[in-house]
């Protein structure tokens, strides 16, 4: 049990970037990695371009306990980062014969582009995916899943055995209908008092009323649950 374990998610996709296309992916994996024990401690958003990639991948594998990358392991040429990842390793792109017959048992004509699928990084391990059987990869510390939401969703799913974590970082919530000014010092001197976890206010304007999410996370629960109770006993008070 690695209770210190961290990651981060790596999106690529200049559509993303763009506005045309929605990121769908971060939430779910955030989730999994809370019930897993691993603290997700940093997202980005980057362009398809080779170069960036890799320098990126390179910083956040040396970073962090697990990388997971989403998008780009698709069939078209814009699909850039199996050969960004083997070139932040050093490694030759091969064309890995399991995937190659995995992609060809869909009866299709394993043309290059779908070949393009099976081709990843020298010493690779290949992440199953059992909705469209092109399958993602792992090579060291970086996974690669696909972009498509139910596809790296099943990815995930196929890769959490792999994952080393700690204790489950769990998580309870009040909304509180008070401007953030003026609850901001009770709040602070109740998060001193809980050092162990993490206390934080998400704003929010409701049916014409301002107010916040207060969230407390960690893997004590008793903790958590001690700090709920003196956060709506202080900020919201039962009527």
């Amino acid at each position: 049990m690695k209770s210190d374990a961290t990651a981060a998610v790596l999106i690529i996709g200049n559509e993303i970037l763009s506005g045309k296309t929605q990121e769908a992916n971060l939430k779910f994996m955030a989730e999994g990695f809370a019930r897993l024990g691993i603290k997700l401690a940093e997202a980005r958003v980057i362009r398809d371009e080779p170069p960036i990639i890799a320098a990126v991948v390179n910083e956040l594998r040396a970073r962090y306990t697990y990388v997971f990358t989403t998008g780009g392991i698709g069939p078209t040429h814009d699909d850039v980062t199996a050969e960004s990842v083997a070139r932040a390793f050093g490694v030759e792109l091969v064309v890995n014969e399991e995937a190659r017959r995995r992609i060809a048992s869909s009866g299709r004509e394993l043309n290059q582009a779908r070949l393009k699928m099976a081709t990843v990084p020298e010493g690779a391990s290949l992440i199953d995916n059992a909705v469209s059987l092109a399958p993602g990869f792992r090579i060291g510390n970086v996974f690669v899943l696909a972009g498509v939401p139910s596809i790296a969703r099943a990815m995930f799913a196929a890769c959490e055995g792999e994952l080393e974590g700690g204790r489950p970082i769990l998580s309870e919530s009040i909304d509180v209908y008070q401007r953030e000014g003026d609850f901001a010092a009770a709040l602070e001197a109740i998060a001193k008092r809980y050092p162990e976890v993490d206390i934080g206010s998400y704003p929010f304007s409701r049916d014409g009323r301002l107010g916040a999410s207060l969230v407390v996370r960690g893997t004590d629960g008793a903790r958590v649950a001690a700090a709920m109770t003196e956060i709506r006993e202080t900020l919201a008070p039962a009527d």
